[in-house]
């Protein structure tokens, strides 16, 4: 049951909010956050207790001869809409994660299955930008090592947009890949597995780095095969010494390049202290859509059948080849669902 205090906090609170803007009283950008995060909980709030309150209105012309027939209607449409209404308030009442609206850092790099891992890398990589570029999300690749055959040996991207982490922090895990390879000639099927990390981007508020825990190197960079290579030693490389994190970054610009390696690094070092609180909840919650672990099998693509299993929630779709255009929701969604079901049974046990 929905507590009416707590939603008569929650809209004065916004109304609260929306007068300060007005006036432009306090930390604007503040207020402006907070006011855009309750902006979806207060609608839904407001759309179930008018839906409510047109209810009781309804069953009170029950009794008036004239207005029976078409209260009749109306009595039983709320019926039917109000429980849906209900839940989407409560789905707007879960608990957030901070780092939910931000933007992310994804690593992608082959597990087992040599050439075929790699080149399964790169079909993840093509998957993930063209999610992106679906959603008007930006895209950038900030390191990437390629392999002879067209594979990556490892790849790391920055994406910029609306609630980039919401949507992509399930993909986190290992991806397991099942099909006849490109390089097999007896046309067997084989497995191999790339691993996924997607991190929140840390704010500056988040992570102090102290400067003498750092080395920084710089070095001449180079492209796969010898291409793109660059004869300036542009390419920079930060070691962060008491954790033992190295970042590189080669972009033409060394400044540029110094800027993109302390950002990867942030993150890097925001999403251990994250992964830290997590494993200490985690003792006492078992109700997560999977646990996070970067080693945990999450996901199998079977060519040969054109199937996706995501193992955590047990789907199973048949149409792998739009997955891997990009057509990724239909599995963002499902995940998601499950992930607010489980806060709920949680918050109601």
């Amino acid at each position: 049951m929905i507590s009416p205090d707590r939603l008569s906090q929650i809209t004065q609170r916004f109304e609260y909010l929306e007068a300060r803007m007005a006036e432009g009283g306090g930390d604007f950008a503040a207020l402006s956050r907070e006011y855009a995060e309750l902006r979806p909980v207060v609608g839904a709030i407001t759309t179930w207790q008018e839906a409510a309150q047109a209810l009781d209105e309804a069953r009170a012309l029950l009794k008036d001869p004239e207005m029976r027939d078409l209260a009749e209607e109306e009595v039983a449409q709320l019926s039917k809409d109000l429980p849906d209404l209900e839940h989407a308030v409560q789905l707007a009442l879960l608990p957030r994660d901070a780092a939910d609206s931000r933007p992310a850092m994804i690593e992608i790099r082959p597990g087992t299955g040599g050439d075929e891992a790699a080149l399964f890398a790169g079909d993840l990589l093509r998957m993930y930008q063209r999610y992106c570029e679906a959603r008007g999300w930006k895209f950038q690749i900030v390191e990437i090592t390629e392999t002879e055959l067209g594979g990556i040996k490892e790849v790391v991207g920055n994406i910029q947009g609306d609630n980039v982490f919401a949507r992509l922090k399930f993909e986190s895990g290992v991806h397991r890949v099942q099909r006849v390879p490109e390089t097999e000639s007896g046309g067997r099927i084989h497995t191999s597995a790339a691993t996924v990390a997607v991190l929140p981007e840390a704010e500056d508020v988040d992570i102090h780095i102290d400067p003498n825990d750092l080395r920084i190197d710089t070095m001449r960079s180079s492209g796969a095969g010898g291409q793109h290579v660059n004869t300036t030693d542009s390419a920079v490389r930060i070691t962060h010494l008491p954790t033992g994190l190295v970042v590189t970054s080669s972009e033409k610009s060394q400044h540029q390049n110094r800027a993109i390696a302390m950002q990867v690094l942030k993150t890097r070092l925001f999403d251990m202290e994250r992964q830290r609180a997590a494993d200490a909840r985690a003792a006492d919650r078992k109700a997560q859509v999977g646990s996070g672990d970067r080693s945990e099998r999450i996901r199998t693509y079977n060519f040969p059948q054109g199937r996706l299993t995501d193992h955590r929630i047990n789907l199973t779709l048949y149409r792998l080849d739009q997955v891997m255009q990009g057509d990724l929701d239909e599995v963002i969604d499902a995940l998601i669902a499950d992930h607010q079901a489980a806060l709920l049974a949680e918050m109601e046990g």
